[in-house]
């Protein structure tokens, strides 16, 4: 009786070590990680059945069709690669101006119930029409409100009503490793969800964007983009925006725009038609190892400022090139790119207070910004015309940037972006160039290059010159 007493505990305990060894071999080689025997978390599947058929109707898919050109077509596709074999001298034989239909998809979903959506800007950027089809089927005409290209959100707007919008949640509540949840079109397969948890919040990628996207491992592909991502609640806390790829595919790095971000934008856009930003007129660097043992930090945080614009709001209230910002309107400053985020959320005359460190002493500045310098689109006489399509985006100089020019007695405007196949680009134009005459007509302002522009010739070239890196130069523009 003792012996098989003995006998079945043993067996026992064999069965339960047994148990223990396999969950732990699963859980170290199947998923490549292991549970410390005292970890409290408890590592949860969420399933999101349920809110995917709750949500999906609010969901829908962009059409969008746009013209373009069979000689656009054609130097997109082939210009570039033959100019690496035969250089400048390369010329394209002239083509038939047939237009070619392109058709593209993306996401939107419902804001309001009466029919206002968001989506991505550039899912609707350039789109001669666009359309929407809801979870039933039903397509809808789509008038486009308004589209900003730094934040990349566009809001939409059908006609109807008792559309069911989504909840709006609050992004800046989102944890790391928190579950989340995207619905789109990857790809042209409607109505896909994908789940994932929230990798990394507050990710910047360039002076050029002016959000702070939440990264996710939430599979997205083309398709996807303006898609709604969800938090467990069922509240929309970001707009699918982007993937990090070197393949044009997922590879477990997507990126959204936070929706708070996005709202504002949203309002802006439904009130005004544009989106107006704020301007400090600071130039901010991170902080290393060796900058903050250089500056008596105790750790590499704040924002290192290596310039500051003359006669911006950022010298009016007193900052000067080598103050670290500690703290804006009381937030944390770590990095270079958590003060950017917070200027271009906020509006121009909105108050703002910083702690910084200046000469190891610390101080507090207060000021109020101002309007940032805009951006415009340059092309031809009557946009409809579509005679003179440059391909620039270009904007006027700040007082800064004008008070280096006066040194050489030039004034002129920035062009910011460069169409690479456009007519500017061609004749090597590029972002950072400065112009100061276009076709014998000094330019001091944008309206001085959209006035030289509607006297052009309709062929022929003509001269541009230019301040590239402080250094005047002429270029010729064939204009065809």
């Amino acid at each position: 009786m003792h012996r098989q007493s003995t006998t079945n505990k043993v067996q026992q305990w064999l069965q339960r070590s047994a148990l223990a060894i396999a969950i732990g071999t699963v859980m170290t080689t199947g998923l490549g990680i292991s549970i410390a025997p005292n970890a409290q978390a408890a590592v949860t599947t969420a399933d999101f059945s349920d809110l995917v058929q709750q949500v999906t109707p609010a969901v829908a898919r962009v059409n969008v069709t746009k013209t373009v050109s069979e000689a656009e077509l054609a130097k997109a596709q082939t210009a570039e690669l033959l100019r690496q074999f035969f250089g400048d001298r390369l010329r394209i034989p002239e083509q038939a101006a047939t237009p070619a239909i392109e058709h593209a998809y993306g996401t939107a979903f419902f804001v309001t119930a009466d029919g206002y959506m968001l989506t991505n800007h550039h899912v609707v950027e350039g789109a001669d029409k666009i359309t929407v089809t809801l979870n039933d089927r039903t397509e809808l005409d789509v008038t486009l409100v308004g589209s900003d290209e730094r934040s990349d959100v566009a809001v939409l707007k059908v006609n109807g009503s008792n559309f069911p919008a989504l909840p709006i949640g609050d992004s800046n509540k989102l944890r790391v490793g928190e579950p989340v949840l995207a619905i789109g079109s990857p790809f042209g397969f409607d109505y896909s969800a994908s789940a994932g948890i929230v990798s990394a919040k507050s990710r910047s990628f360039s002076r050029e964007t002016s959000v702070p996207f939440i990264q996710t491992d939430v599979a997205l592909n083309p398709g996807n983009s303006g898609g709604p991502l969800f938090n467990q609640r069922g509240e929309v806390i970001g707009i699918n925006s982007r993937i990090f790829s070197g393949t044009g595919g997922y590879m477990g790095l997507s990126f959204s725009i936070p929706i708070d971000a996005a709202m504002d934008i949203y309002e802006q856009l439904k009130t005004n038609g544009e989106v107006s930003r704020a301007y400090l007129g600071i130039y901010p660097q991170d902080i290393d190892r060796n900058l903050a043992e250089a500056y008596k930090l105790s750790r590499p945080q704040g924002a290192l400022l290596t310039r500051v614009s003359p006669d911006s709001p950022a010298q009016t209230a007193g900052l000067k090139s080598g103050d670290i910002i500690l703290q804006y309107n009381d937030i944390k400053i770590m990095r270079a790119s958590d003060l950017l985020n917070l200027i271009n959320r906020a509006r121009p005359d909105d108050p703002f207070r910083a702690q910084l460190q200046r000469d190891g002493k610390q101080l507090i500045v207060t000021g109020k910004l101002d309007h940032a310098p805009k951006d415009v689109q340059a092309q031809g006489r009557d946009q409809q015309d579509n005679e003179v399509q440059l391909g620039l985006r270009l904007r006027n100089l700040t007082t800064d940037e004008q008070a280096e020019l006066a040194a050489d007695n030039k004034t002129g405007i920035l062009v910011t972006t460069v169409d690479p196949i456009g007519l500017a680009a061609r004749s090597g134009i590029l972002a950072g160039d400065i112009i100061t005459n276009l076709h014998q007509k000094p330019i001091k302002k944008v309206t001085d290059f959209s006035s030289a522009i509607s006297s052009l010739p309709k062929k022929g070239v003509v001269t541009i010159e230019v301040m590239r890196q402080g250094i005047p130069g002429i270029i010729g523009l064939r204009i065809e």
